[in-house]
């Protein structure tokens, strides 16, 4: 009989690690290195087409979707910046 070894899921599944960039934003400050910021949450997701569908997920109530960062090796951690929905609510909105 056939049998795995290893754990499988190191090659299926990436951490991704979200951070709040608001800061940048609302302090017109240019950005920060990643571990810089505060962590919303961290997940493990697909890492199939992790950049392409990181777009479509709501990671964070209230946060939306500002930019990620891939990690530099194989197997390291993603990083998504989110904006406050509030914050990017009153920025769009015209004085």
């Amino acid at each position: 009989m056939a049998r795995l070894d290893g754990e499988l899921w190191k090659w299926n599944l990436a951490k991704v690690v979200v951070v709040d960039v608001t800061d940048d934003y609302r302090l017109m400050q240019p950005p920060l290195p990643c571990e810089c910021y505060p962590i919303l949450c961290e997940t493990l997701l697909p890492r199939h087409n992790l950049a392409k569908s990181l777009l479509d997920r709501g990671l964070v109530n209230g946060y939306l979707y500002d930019w990620h960062e891939s990690p530099p090796f194989e197997g390291g951690e993603w990083y998504v910046g989110v904006v406050s929905e509030d914050l990017a609510g009153d920025l769009a909105e015209p004085s």
